[in-house]
This record gives C-alpha cells, sequence and structure tokens, in this order.
C-alpha cells in the first residue's frame, strides 16, 4: 500500500470553520464529483512524514506552507493509499494564483500518447459542510478527526492558536 502525507488547513471563517482543499488537475478529474482533495503526496524512502507533508504542498501549491503548530491527525484510508494528514491553522494564508507542479501522463492508458498537466489546477478555502461534498471519500474522515481534536480545538496560547469549534 503507497504511502502518502498532506497538510489539513483551517481557520474559522465567516459561517464557520473552513479547510483549504485542492482540485485535482489533468482531464480525468475536470467534471469528476469528489475531485478535490488535501494537498498530499507520497513519502519519499526514508523520509519523514511532515517534512513530506510540507514538501508536497509547496510542489502543488507553488508556495510554501504557512507555518504553525502541525497536529497529527492520524492516518486515513483511500482506495489506493494510506494519507497520513497532519492539521495547520492558517488563518492568515491566503494564496493568489495556483502554480502547481506538472504531471506526465500517458492519456488514454497504452496509447502510447502523453500529455503534461497541472496536478492541481486550483485551491480554495471551504466550510467543512461543502469540503464533505467534494473529497475523494477516503479524505472525508480528516474533516471530523480535524474538527474533534482537542489539539486543533485548544493547542494552548501562543503564535498558531487556533479558536474552539465546540
Amino acid at each position: 500500500m503507497r504511502l502518502s502525507s498532506g497538510l489539513l488547513l483551517h481557520r474559522t471563517g465567516p459561517a464557520g470553520p473552513e479547510v483549504f482543499l485542492a482540485h485535482m488537475g489533468g482531464p480525468f478529474w475536470q467534471r469528476r464529483p469528489r475531485s478535490w482533495s488535501i494537498p498530499k503526496g507520497e513519502i519519499g524512502p526514508g523520509e519523514d512524514p511532515l517534512a513530506a507533508a510540507r514538501r508536497e504542498f509547496a510542489e502543488e501549491i507553488g508556495v510554501a506552507p504557512p507555518d504553525g503548530v502541525a497536529v497529527d491527525l492520524g492516518e486515513f484510508r483511500q482506495s489506493s493509499k494510506v494519507v497520513r494528514v497532519f492539521a495547520v491553522h492558517a488563518p492568515a494564508f491566503d494564496v493568489a494564483e495556483v502554480v502547481s507542479n506538472i504531471v506526465r501522463l500517458e492519456l488514454p492508458r497504452g496509447s502510447g500518447r502523453f500529455v503534461e498537466v497541472p496536478e492541481v489546477d486550483a485551491a480554495r478555502w471551504v466550510g467543512v459542510d461543502e469540503a464533505r461534498g467534494l473529497l475523494v471519500l477516503g479524505q472525508v474522515a480528516a474533516l471530523d478527526a480535524v474538527l474533534r481534536s482537542p489539539a486543533v480545538r485548544d493547542p494552548g496560547p501562543g503564535p498558531g492558536s487556533a479558536p474552539s469549534w465546540t
């Protein structure tokens, strides 16, 4: 089973909790439901999962992830991989334009024809309720984990402290 890790940025918006999600690029995901994801990617051999999550965020979004305390929410199973998710409170984070890395895909599979597409073609803040309908199914449980995590609800004093969602 492949192992990935990702950063789930969160903040309190005007209507309640929000998370930062990425829309997967390429023709396969253009019109599919549940085509949004936590920015994430594969963990390299011997690589620290949090370091991998931070690296993948930068590769997929085009900017360094925000500083802040990373809360390990655990592992979440998708159909073809297990994703370790770290939550980071990022109330001031915003990005004007996503500049993702480019991936090369064979389309259709086995055709010998290759196209280059951005791994991520959009990213934005969404309310948690909306996120439940956008995320790939295997990542929806991470939303519940971030909402119920005592470390996220009350991380203590100092920069990166998150408001209580209870």
